[in-house]
């Protein structure tokens, strides 16, 4: 049995909080969004962006980010993806969110270790599910300066840790050139405008369909 996992973040993972966040600040909190899904309907999530890109007549070479869509095409998003959800209960939104404010000092001083521990916690166990996994990240989510690569981590997990036998095939692509990246994206905006900006409107057409796990919070 084999999956598809798209993986995106919204947020950072800096730790200057002496400013407003998009005002020189750092975000306050760092959202790791994924969706999971069978190989046979990777069609859906890009059928999806591609009716909202004609829908919105936006254009079609230029990645359109969640920072840059008007609250209506967010809405349309929110609604679709919900819809997609309910109608596949083969495919799953996956997300998580660090508090940043609450990560001790210590664990600050490398926070890419703290971002790959977030994509363990979020996908490890259906990972585990699967005998292969198929695994794009957007390759500005890819932390290697920790030493192992996010892909050696998450593949001596599966086979040291749970013992599974699962086989990871990591293949980073830029989220320009990959509607499905482009999904994950928009449903970490969708997460991030919700725990750091308190907008509850996308959020709750998304909150009842997405697996959430936090980290961090009191």
């Amino acid at each position: 049995m084999a999956a598809h996992i798209y993986l995106d973040e919204s947020g950072d993972t800096g730790w200057s909080f002496g400013l407003p966040y998009t005002k020189g600040g750092s975000s306050r909190h760092l959202v790791i969004a994924a969706c999971i899904l069978p190989p046979e309907k990777d069609y859906k999530p890009e059928r999806v962006l591609r009716h909202l890109y004609k829908h919105r007549k936006w254009n079609t070479s230029q990645e359109k980010k969640w920072a840059q869509m008007s609250p209506e095409a967010r809405t349309d998003f929110a609604q679709a993806a919900a819809k997609l959800i309910t109608a596949n209960n083969d495919i799953s939104l996956h997300i998580i969110v660090v508090n940043k404010l609450n990560v001790e000092p210590h664990i600050r001083q490398d926070p890419n270790k703290l971002y790959n521990y977030m994509v363990k916690l979020l996908l490890i166990d259906s990972m585990a599910q699967h005998d292969s996994i198929s695994f794009t990240p957007d390759p500005r989510s890819i932390k290697v300066e920790s030493g192992n690569s996010l892909h050696d981590y998450l593949q001596t997990e599966l086979w040291f840790t749970l013992g599974v036998k699962t086989r990871l095939e990591t293949t980073p692509r830029d989220s320009r050139h990959c509607l499905n990246l482009q999904f994950s994206d928009m449903v970490a905006g969708v997460a991030q405008s919700y725990f750091e900006f308190g907008e509850s409107r996308h959020w709750e057409h998304l909150r009842n369909h997405i697996k959430l796990k936090t980290l961090y919070f009191k």
